[in-house]
């Protein structure tokens, strides 16, 4: 019997998905709850699992966008890997084994050769791609020189630039020299969400940004001391950015409008800190949301930390671990970054952006030290918060990470606590 293969949905809202990548060709005899594709949607990548055993029918190309419910792949149940990898009885005669090789090279199932690769001129094309060339009178040299296979995403684009105007021919005929290529690929899914709200992000909202600089010194001296001991119990290492959260945490708390967003004509502000950290993977920047951050230690920021992280960069992160977020910190110093203006992750009101740490010549007590300094800055929504908030909360950040044990209090001085003051 078969069955159709259907697109998942990734979520409510969510209407269209790219599949990504096949992780299995056609033909290929497949498990029950095997991972047979990849598809990615506007937030995540999310696999597509068969739902029986059997050889598996593949109508669809990688990279082509499809809706949720369309039917990508078939599976024929009447076969199994079992049936498939059975071995043959073995006989000694070297005659009958002679025959047995000769019947199976002249008895090469049909089936076998639609489903093959087909080559030509040493470039591979897919069935469905070879199917759409000969509809629209196309060749191999229509669509691109240089590639060694050729999709049905491929044939579509070479159709509309062959209806393109003389000035655009031009181009892609230059483009066919070897020592001038032009690499031309859609945009997917996620890139094209980011892109949405990044600019929905600099369209709706009044951003302004206010830098200040923070002396790492103590988180240097606290991490060289304590990282070995922090390691050995707790399995992670202490970075940076836990201190960051923790400080964040506590600013918010003195500043809660800086943990705001606009919704309608409402100023919402949740009693709660769910702190995106902006993650870099090989598909694009993903932000997972660290839970009730108020509630972590620096060991639960760090291990919840790389958990996200991991996940994301594998393409196995979920929409739950996405959606939402309050507040957002980015680290653009691990690429080396010394100053930037981040973009704020809508509807969110502010994000706070690091950046790498550098030796450089400081005023302290009246005389010119090399210390470790950061840049930071904090792009805000100027519409629910005011510069002096701003400024404020950068400098609650700046006096927190000078001084890690103010952070055991709230922010305050320490000694202020003992006395009652």
């Amino acid at each position: 019997m078969k069955i159709d293969v259907k697109i998942p949905s990734p979520g409510e809202s969510i209407t269209e998905v790219e599949l990504t990548k096949w992780l299995v060709s056609n033909g290929d005899i497949v498990e029950k709850d095997q991972e047979i594709a990849e598809v990615e949607s506007e937030k995540a990548t999310l696999p597509i699992i068969a739902p029986e055993a059997g050889k598996i029918e593949l109508v669809v190309d990688e990279g082509s966008t499809m809706s949720v419910n369309q039917i990508c792949c078939y599976i024929d149940t009447s076969f199994s890997a079992s049936t498939e990898s059975k071995p043959e009885q073995v006989d000694n005669s070297t005659e009958h084994s002679k025959t047995s090789k000769a019947e199976q090279s002249k008895e090469k199932p049909k089936e076998q050769e639609k489903d093959e690769i087909r080559v030509t001129s040493g470039i591979k094309v897919t069935p469905l791609a070879k199917k759409k060339m000969e509809e629209s009178s196309l060749n191999i040299d229509d669509i691109i020189k240089g590639l060694r296979r050729i999709t049905a995403a491929d044939v579509d684009l070479a159709k509309q630039e062959l209806s393109n105007s003389s000035g655009s021919s031009e181009i892609v005929e230059k483009a066919k020299d070897q020592d001038r290529g032009l690499e031309r690929k859609p945009m997917s899914q996620l890139r094209k969400k980011v892109s949405e709200r990044l600019v929905t992000a600099k369209n709706t909202t009044a951003m302004l940004t206010t830098f200040n600089e923070v002396d790492m010194s103590r988180v240097q001296e606290i991490r060289a001391k304590y990282q070995k001991d922090f390691q050995e119990k707790y399995g992670v290492k202490l970075g940076l950015m836990s201190f960051f959260v923790r400080a964040a945490v506590e600013a918010l708390k003195l500043h809660p409008m800086t943990n705001s967003m606009i919704v309608g004509e409402d100023i919402v502000t949740p009693n709660y800190i769910d702190m995106g950290i902006a993650v870099q993977t090989p598909k694009g920047l993903m932000v997972p949301v660290i839970r009730d951050a108020q509630k972590m230690s620096f060991a639960d920021i760090e291990k919840e930390i790389l958990r996200l992280a991991t996940k994301a960069r594998e393409g196995k992160i979920t929409l739950d671990e996405l959606n939402g977020g309050t507040f957002t910190i980015t680290n653009g110093g691990i690429f080396g970054s010394m100053l930037s203006t981040p973009i704020i992750n809508y509807p969110q009101s502010a994000i706070l952006g690091m950046h790498n740490v550098v030796d450089r010549p400081v005023a302290v007590n009246g005389k010119v030290e090399i210390r470790p300094i950061m840049y930071v800055a904090l792009s805000y929504d100027h519409r629910i918060i005011d510069g002096k908030d701003s400024a404020a909360f950068l400098m609650d950040i700046k006096r927190m990470i000078e001084d890690p044990e103010k952070l055991l209090f709230g922010g305050d001085e320490p000694v202020k606590k003992l006395i009652g003051l």
